[in-house]
Formats: C-alpha cells, sequence, structure tokens
C-alpha cells in the first residue's frame, strides 16, 4: 500500500501542473509557439496521469476482504500502467504529431518573449515539485543508493511523479532553447525540433513506466539483498538443516510474500526432546506403553515444530516487517 507521504507528493503535483497547464495554454494562444503548445500538451498529459496515480494510491489502501485475501496493493500498478501508456499515446503521440505538422507547416509565433515568461515561472513551478518528491524518495530510501532505489524498490506513484517532473523540467529547458534559437535565428523550425525533442523525451519516460509496472503486475521476487537476509535466518537456526527451497513475491510495495519448503535437523529435535524421553525410558513396561509413548512423542515433535516455525516467522518478520505473509513447512 503506498504511503501517506507518496499521497501528498501526487496531490503537490496535481496542484502545480493543474496550474502550469494553464499558463502554458494561455501563452500559446497569445504566442502561437509550437513548443509552448507541445509543453503545455505535456503537462496535461502529466495531470491527468497524476490523477489516476492518485485514484491507484487511494484504491490499494483498501483493506483485505474475501474476494482479494492479499488486499490491493498491486491496484497502484494497474493504475501506474493506465497512466504510462496515456503518457504514450497522449503526450508522446500527440506532441509528436504536433512538430511533425509544424515543420511540414511552418507559421511565425508572435509574442515569443511571453512564451519565454511562462517557461521560466513553469520551470520554477515544476522544479518545486520535483524537489519535494525527489525528498520523499530520499526519506523512503532511508540512505539507500537513490537511484537504485528509485529503479527498483520505490512506490511506482513515487516513481512516476519523478521521472513525470523531471521530464517536465528538461521538457521545459528544451522548450526555452527552441524559442531562444527561434528568435535569435529566425527559423521556425526549430521551435518544432523542441517540439519533437520533447515528445520523445515524454516516448522515453513512459516506455520505461510500462516496463517496471507490467515487471510489478507479474510479480518479481523480493529484492536479493532481503532474500539473503530471509536465508541467512533460516540457515544460523540450529534445527534447520536445509532450506529444500525459497520463493518470494512483492504483493505491493510494503508487503513481500515468502514461502520456503525447511528440512529440519532430527538430531536437534531429539536434543530439545531428550529429557521426556528419558524420563519415558523408565515407565515402558510394554507394547501398550511403548505405544501410548510413541504417539505422545509424535505429537511432541510436531508441535515442537510449529513453535519453531512460529519463531522463525517472528524472526524473519522483525527483520524485515514487510514480510507479512509467511509459509513456511516442514519439507
Amino acid at each position: 500500500m503506498a504511503g501517506s507521504g507518496s499521497k501528498k507528493t501526487v496531490i503537490t503535483a496535481i496542484v502545480g501542473n493543474a496550474a502550469v497547464m494553464v499558463a502554458k495554454f494561455v501563452g500559446f494562444f497569445f504566442t502561437g509557439s509550437a513548443s509552448l503548445l507541445s509543453e503545455g500538451i505535456h503537462t496535461s498529459a502529466d495531470l491527468l496521469n497524476q490523477i489516476l496515480l492518485l485514484v491507484g494510491i487511494v484504491r490499494s489502501g483498501k483493506s483485505a476482504d474475501r474476494n482479494f485475501e492479499y488486499g490491493y496493493g498491486s491496484e497502484q500498478y494497474i493504475w501506474s500502467l493506465i497512466s504510462a501508456v496515456g503518457i504514450f499515446f497522449l503526450g508522446c503521440g500527440v506532441t509528436v504529431y504536433h512538430g511533425i505538422h509544424s515543420l511540414l507547416n511552418p507559421s511565425v509565433p508572435g509574442n515569443l518573449g511571453w512564451a519565454m515568461a511562462i517557461l521560466v515561472i513553469s520551470l520554477i513551478i515544476e522544479g518545486y515539485v520535483l524537489l519535494i518528491a525527489v525528498r520523499t524518495v530520499k526519506q523512503k530510501a532511508e540512505g539507500k543508493p537513490f537511484f537504485d532505489y528509485l529503479r527498483k524498490e520505490a512506490e511506482p506513484s513515487l516513481a512516476a511523479v519523478v521521472l513525470e517532473d523531471s521530464a517536465a523540467c528538461l521538457g521545459v529547458l528544451i522548450a526555452l532553447v527552441a524559442i531562444g534559437l527561434t528568435l535569435i535565428t529566425g527559423q521556425v523550425f526549430w521551435d518544432a525540433i523542441g517540439t519533437l525533442m520533447i515528445g520523445f523525451l515524454l516516448g522515453g519516460i513512459a516506455i520505461w513506466l510500462i516496463y517496471r509496472n507490467h515487471a510489478l503486475l507479474v510479480g518479481p521476487s523480493v529484492p536479493i539483498h532481503i532474500r539473503e537476509q530471509v536465508l541467512s535466518i533460516l540457515e544460523k537456526n540450529p534445527m534447520v538443516d536445509e532450506v529444500v527451497d525459497l520463493r518470494t513475491r512483492v504483493l505491493d510495495t510494503d508487503t513481500y510474500r515468502i514461502k520456503a519448503d525447511i528440512k529440519f535437523e532430527g538430531s536437534a529435535i531429539a536434543k530439545k526432546l531428550s529429557g521426556k524421553l528419558k524420563g519415558a525410558y523408565a515407565q515402558i513396561k510394554g507394547f501398550e506403553d511403548f505405544e501410548d509413548f510413541a504417539k505422545e512423542y509424535a505429537d511432541d515433535i510436531v508441535e515442537l515444530l510449529a513453535d519453531e516455525i512460529d519463531h522463525i516467522e517472528k524472526q524473519i518478520k522483525k527483520k524485515i516487517p514487510k514480510a507479512k505473509y509467511m509459509d513456511l513447512e516442514a519439507d
């Protein structure tokens, strides 16, 4: 389930992009700049996609029920995937189309000074939103390398906001350069080239987000260092002879499922029950006594294994709080 920090970051991005979108479209209306229009489309796509991200965050917070016993955490991946597809078709597709149209049918934009002023203001707002998103990711990373955490572990909504706003800031810089070159050279094609570059930038971001959310929906293993921690806890336990099979899955960014088949050490079990063995030995006078002892001893072994599995699960959950679903079995 996505945290409150992610939700606040997405809401901040929505508010900031709404203001920037209006400014860019008003600027295009008065200037006719292709780059400014592409930036308006870019911001519109970001705004729509961040609304979808917010829907995913809210829906992923629903409690588990009979229909979805592992909860609704994966909902954010679905909405993030829809968001990424929207960036590709609405953001990239429309922007590239407009750029090609501007190259083939050039028109001289006016009041480009106003366009540049609007873009500078947009850069300040979008830079502020990006700064908040980056700070949130750093807090959640808890000292882990920023880009490694963003690529492998960060909530998809946070990763999307960081990437979208990074692309937004870079897109504004591209638009500023394109408009500046148009002002300096008087060649309109620079404005159209800026539009195409912004479109390709959006396409690259969208493809990466689609790839990442696809992987999360399929169900990846937990990060390798988490898996090694689980394996270490199991192998260091004196009752464990061998970890026959260990399988893990990320159910959502705050929830892991861990399944392990364990071969327990028979001599260690016998040692723990040795006191009972010695006490019972003197009481066995015949087969019936031995049969009663064997039944009771079998129950003791089952109870001991159950207690040991509970103990191991508590150790793992203490070390890895995200390991909320455990399935440890004696092999």
